[in-house]
């Protein structure tokens, strides 16, 4: 989930034509759990095969990641790693609100209001070790190229993005902007109609773009003032002092520089900020990893998701429109590089 800065943000609009010709770093389990909750069935059951195998992940990873490459979008898959100690408090509680959830879906299921029971079971929504399997079965016979973090996804995304191997880091949560990412794309894969959890109304979801820099310059601090900003509010790594939102932690920032400064005025204590900060700011990346994408392996993905009960016309169908678009965008690049010379 990470840091809501939702309060502080104005994101720009944009489509997904205006991102043809860009690499993008994609935080994987952040997109998979994007499908695991998106996709599902009126009672909010995931979609799943006749063995009972969650599918939902990799229809989205079909399906969805055809639009991508149609629009000239290029993803590299980063995965998470081992997490941080310092995210056990946050990890268990999450796993404690799916399971309260999971029983109040099974108890809306039961009585048969379908709404509630649809809405409470997009939060239920998990990375078990076959989901996240079958994830990287398919990404890697699509040939996308995938990055294993050795820790947080979000992290590496954010350090591809600095060092120019992808034009921006591909997440919902905030975190990224934390990271040190210069540019951050939300909704990548959620754009159009969608409803509002918990309500009967949709709403119309745009990919927004977050220039880092503009963001900070709007604040008026710097990236280290905004994860000290951010532990005062709570992080995946910390709890965060009670009764700080974004709003008061930027005036504590701005008016009191730092950590060092606010605590002692505050009467607070956070034991582990320095911890904190250095996960955030002193990353020094893994660089083992190629952006390239490589061939689809049709006959791969054939018998992997037929064995899934995918439809094997449709996901045909799928794979031609990837392959005829990466012709087409190879040739536009091409013709760029030609116009270049003139």
């Amino acid at each position: 989930m990470g840091v809501n800065l939702s309060d502080l943000v104005n994101p720009e609009p944009v489509e997904l034509e205006d991102l043809r010709g860009k690499r993008v770093a994609v935080d994987t389990y952040n997109i998979a759990y994007q499908f695991l909750s998106a996709i599902r069935q009126p009672d909010g059951k995931p979609l799943c095969d006749s063995m009972g195998r969650t599918t939902s992940h990799l229809s989205g990873f079909l399906y969805r990641t055809a639009n991508l490459i149609e629009s000239g979008i290029e993803p590299i898959f980063v995965f998470d790693g081992k997490p941080h100690a310092l995210k056990a408090a946050t990890l268990e509680e999450r796993k404690e609100r799916r399971l309260k959830a999971e029983e109040e879906w099974k108890a809306a299921v039961e009585r048969g209001d379908m709404k509630v029971a649809h809405a409470k079971a997009q939060q239920t929504s998990r990375m078990t070790p076959e989901v996240r399997e079958s994830a990287k079965e398919l990404i890697g016979y699509l040939g996308f190229p995938m990055v294993f973090a050795p820790s947080d996804g979000e992290q590496e995304a954010a350090y591809m993005c600095r060092k120019g191997d992808v034009w921006a880091a591909a997440s919902q949560d905030f975190d990224s902007l934390l990271f040190g990412t210069p540019i951050l794309v939300r909704n990548l894969t959620l754009t159009g109609r969608r409803k509002v959890p918990g309500k009967d109304l949709y709403k119309e979801i745009k990919i927004e773009k977050i220039e880092s820099e503009s963001f900070l310059n709007s604040l008026g601090i710097t990236r280290e003032q905004l994860v000290d900003m951010c532990i005062l509010m709570g992080t995946d790594f910390n709890g965060g002092i009670k009764g700080i939102g974004p709003k008061k932690a930027l005036k504590y920032v701005k008016d009191n520089k730092d950590l060092e400064h606010i605590l002692p005025k505050l009467g607070e204590e956070i034991p582990e900020y320095e911890e904190i900060r250095s996960i955030f700011l002193d990353y020094q990346g893994n660089d083992d990893y190629d952006v390239k994408p490589g061939p689809i392996d049709r006959e791969k993905v054939i018998e992997m998701l037929t064995g899934y009960d995918f439809e094997q016309g449709r996901i045909e169908g799928a794979l031609d429109r990837i392959e005829k678009a990466r012709k087409v965008n190879k040739a536009k690049k091409s013709q760029r590089s030609l116009d270049s010379w003139f």
